[in-house]
């Protein structure tokens, strides 16, 4: 079996390739599960960390083909994926109204040219 080295950008690459592709076929939840945040690299160890016990089980169903499409990329059949759960991994995402306009006040300032020209408001 192959054992060719790789570095932590390739695994990444073929890592969301794979996320990639489960979306594509409809499997949204694992696709966001493999993209919930990146891997890192030890070696020929891989270590993800997820949210929870529930996320764990449902990426394990996934672990096999996952393992597969990488060591057959990466050329290296060594490769083994560790899943450490981590309850205090805090979702990065905006919850309420205020903090999605922030966010997209952010990325697009022209945004509040758009509430004020309109009256826009956030509490209707």
């Amino acid at each position: 079996m192959p054992t060719e080295s790789f570095t932590e950008t390739e695994m990444l690459l073929y890592w969301n390739k794979y996320a990639q592709r489960l979306g594509d076929k409809g499997y949204k939840i694992m696709e966001s599960l493999l993209l919930i945040n990146d891997p890192k690299l030890n070696g020929t160890s891989i270590t993800i960390e997820l949210p929870n016990e529930g996320s764990k089980l449902d990426f394990e169903k996934e672990l096999n083909g996952l393992l597969g499409h990488l060591k057959g990329h990466l050329h290296n059949h060594d490769i083994t994926i560790e899943v450490i759960v981590n309850e205090s991994v805090e979702s990065k995402r905006n919850f309420n109204d205020q903090d999605r306009y922030n966010r997209l006040l952010e990325i697009n300032p022209n945004i509040e040219l758009l509430r004020t020209t309109f009256g826009l408001d956030l509490d209707a």
